[in-house]
């Protein structure tokens, strides 16, 4: 537990609403990953995240983050594996099919299975094949850190940019 919360402290009422929130959230230009899985039963699972970040090097440690209510959250946090894609500049479709609702997102999508059954999405900047080590329910999301048991990436590709509720490509300054 942390200091504060042993002081019995808190945190302020926030003094803005969700979408001042969500709008402000939007300024912190993130890349665009695709984490996807196989359940028990076989089946294709993924999902459009730009919740992706690092933790650690020793031992490899990468998070993302899933809202509670997510259809898929079973799946994730049920399951021993998953791969996070990072997406290269010519995959804003993938990015936005993995993202609608009732549809079938896996039609028409290449990939080869990773290590532990995780798909591997064809043309994805950078892959990480990762073990659940853990997940904390913070808020109305669950925050998964994962440990990387295999990675591979594509040194020429530019990456799929999310800024402002806008895609970009990166132009190099």
């Amino acid at each position: 537990m942390s200091p504060s919360r042993k002081a019995g402290h808190q945190a302020r009422p926030p003094d803005f609403s969700a979408r001042e929130f969500r709008a402000s959230l939007g300024m912190f230009a993130t890349g665009v990953t695709i984490v996807t899985a196989r359940t028990a039963r076989g089946e294709l699972v993924g999902l459009t995240a730009n919740s992706f970040n690092s933790v650690s090097l020793d031992p490899p440690l990468v998070l993302w983050s899933l809202g509670r209510a997510a259809g898929s959250m079973a799946a994730f946090s049920n399951g021993m594996h998953y791969a996070i894609n990072v997406l290269a500049a010519d995959q804003q479709a993938l990015a936005e099919q993995f993202a609608a609702k009732g549809t079938d997102r896996w039609a028409g999508v290449a990939f080869t299975e990773g290590i532990s059954g995780a798909p591997l999405l064809a043309g994805a900047a950078a892959t990480f094949e990762c073990f659940n080590r853990s997940q904390y329910a913070e808020g109305d999301h669950v925050i998964f850190v994962g440990e990387v048991e295999r990675c591979a990436h594509r040194a020429d590709a530019s990456p799929l940019l999310y800024h402002g509720g806008k895609f970009y490509t990166e132009h190099p300054l």
